[in-house]
């Protein structure tokens, strides 16, 4: 066991006046799973890249493990999967080419050396590496066929799950691994929790409820003012998070009354100590003594008082801070004069004549929230798109209602750029209600100002929630909605669809959310 130690941590970025973190402290035990949450923006990747020594910073930051980060550039992707894992754990090629060149010199120095490799060598099991590896490849369910294939030819699931089985295998680290479920689909992110379950030492960040139930010890938690860290996981953290959200708010009302008693106080206080300085002129010089002993003493009190009403003022006010105040997502839907709005007869996607899914059969009603569900690369978006009026080849039979208003929402953000303005002008949304919308989902307003190109992924796709939430529609198309969105974000936006239940179809490999949101389901079986 081994501690990583954080003091008084503060951190900007250059050219900003606001710190992400200031004056941070606490400890972590290094055999923790750490669950790591908090809303879009608020710094845990900043947090996981300070660890890793990227930026400078003030303050400390104490530890006796190496920090090893996931997911990692690929620098020769053309080199074996084999190969490419063992570079990652240690250089074992390196160090097996020395230890046959200290055995060539065959010198009473060259086997010094040699000896002092191999125990290197033996402490990271270089003898039993290879089938550390199949081992851990085994517990991930990948073939182990992907060894002996170049690294740059697996899929986005494959990779993701070879480099972590590497960094795991790895000696004395520990592991900060950010996002890990973004390429996976429902069956791939389950196999992962399940894998991660049985390892400790690391900082994850998911937003995926049911995933960071399956795999975690203590949560880290980003909050309004601060960072805590508690025991158990993310069910347990947010059943506590919303007693004491409860107890806070319901003391709202006393404590805005609190504060504004307190700076009355101050405010009088401050007053009663410049009477008493000025009452130090009197007709006579005994007087003038005499009352101005008592000035200065009375002067001592009123000032130790003051000072005593404003700790408590920003004491007060702290509570009020750490409130996660966001409000109610509406959503703006429309009626339609059908109630059926799609229907769908033995349809099949193909490409190049080649169908890729059995064929699926559906109704779609008013009232209605379809999920589709499937493994990664089995049609979904293909079968989103066209529905929406897209040129993809199909077999099969399907109808959308006449003049129904749909609103897409897509995987994709990389088409993002230019300002939030020029975005609310170009899809003609109510810009006030396209900026409210954000700001409920605690989006920042010094983001505002910034090009839609330099937001970070989940600020991206809360973007376009808010523009589907805006614009009127009588259908929602959403294609993995909550793919980057922060956890307490995805609550909201479940219970948007829970209060308001607007048609939808949609795609989302959350369970938690597709388990509450969904009243229908249709599986995509790959053909």
């Amino acid at each position: 066991m081994s501690i990583i130690k954080i003091s008084d941590l503060t951190f900007a970025y250059d050219g900003t006046y606001e710190n992400i973190f200031e004056k941070v402290s606490f400890q972590l035990d290094t055999n923790w799973k750490l669950g790591f949450i908090g809303r879009n923006g608020k710094g845990k990747t900043t947090f996981l890249n300070l660890l890793m020594g990227k930026y400078n910073y003030l303050g400390k930051i104490e530890t006796t493990v190496t920090f090893d980060y996931f997911p990692f550039d690929i620098e020769d992707g053309s080199q074996s999967t084999l190969m490419y894992m063992k570079y990652i754990i240690a250089p074992f090629t390196y160090w097996e080419e020395e230890m046959e060149r200290q055995l060539d010199k065959n010198t009473e120095d060259s086997i010094h050396v040699y000896s002092d490799i191999h125990e290197l060598y033996m402490d990271h099991d270089g003898y039993t590496i290879n089938q550390d590896i199949e081992l851990e490849l085994n517990q991930l369910q990948v073939s182990l066929d992907v060894l002996e294939r170049p690294f740059q030819t697996l899929s986005n699931g494959e990779r993701t799950k070879v480099m972590l089985a590497a960094l795991f295998l790895k000696k004395n680290n520990f592991l900060l691994i950010d996002e890990p479920t973004n390429h996976l689909d429902t069956d791939g992110r389950e196999l992962l929790a399940n894998y991660l379950k049985s390892k400790k030492s690391f900082i994850m960040v998911s937003h995926d409820r049911r995933f960071l139930d399956m795999c975690v010890d203590h949560v880290l938690a980003i909050n309004q003012v601060g960072i805590e860290i508690q025991q158990g996981n993310f069910s347990t953290w947010y059943q506590n998070k919303e007693f004491q959200d409860n107890f806070e708010i319901n003391k709202n009302e006393k404590l805005k009354k609190d504060i504004f008693h307190l700076k009355s106080a101050a405010t009088r206080t401050a007053g009663w100590s410049d009477k008493i300085e000025k009452s130090k002129i009197g007709d006579h010089e005994s007087d003038r003594g005499r009352v101005g002993h008592l000035a200065a003493k009375m002067m001592k009190k009123s000032k130790a008082i003051e000072k005593r009403q404003n700790i408590a003022v920003e004491e007060k006010q702290k509570l009020l801070k750490n409130i996660d105040s966001a409000g109610d997502l509406k959503i703006n839907t429309l009626k339609h004069h059908s109630s059926r709005y799609i229907e769908v007869k033995n349809l099949a996607i193909n490409y190049d004549n080649t169908v890729i899914f059995d064929p699926i059969s559906f109704e779609l009603n008013y009232g209605d929230r379809l999920a589709i569900k499937g493994s990664n690369g089995c049609g979904k978006t293909s079968l989103f798109k066209l529905l929406i009026g897209g040129d993809i080849g199909f077999t099969g039979e399907f109808s959308v209602a006449s003049q129904l208003k749909i609103s897409y929402l897509s995987q994709d953000t990389s088409f993002l750029s230019g300002s939030l303005n020029d975005f609310a002008e170009i899809n003609n949304l109510d810009e006030r209600l396209l900026f409210t919308v954000l700001r409920q989902l605690n989006f920042p307003k010094t983001q505002f100002e910034k090009p839609l190109e330099d937001y970070s992924a989940g600020q991206k796709k809360k973007v376009l929630i808010a523009k589907c939430l805006v614009e009127p529609a009588h259908l929602f198309i959403w294609d993995e909605p909550l793919n980057y969105i922060d956890v307490l974000s995805r609550i909201q936006i479940e219970n948007l669809i829970l209060k308001y239940q607007p048609t939808i179809i949609f795609v989302e490999h959350d369970i938690s959310f597709m388990e509450k949101c969904a009243t229908k389901i249709v599986e995509l079986a790959r053909k």
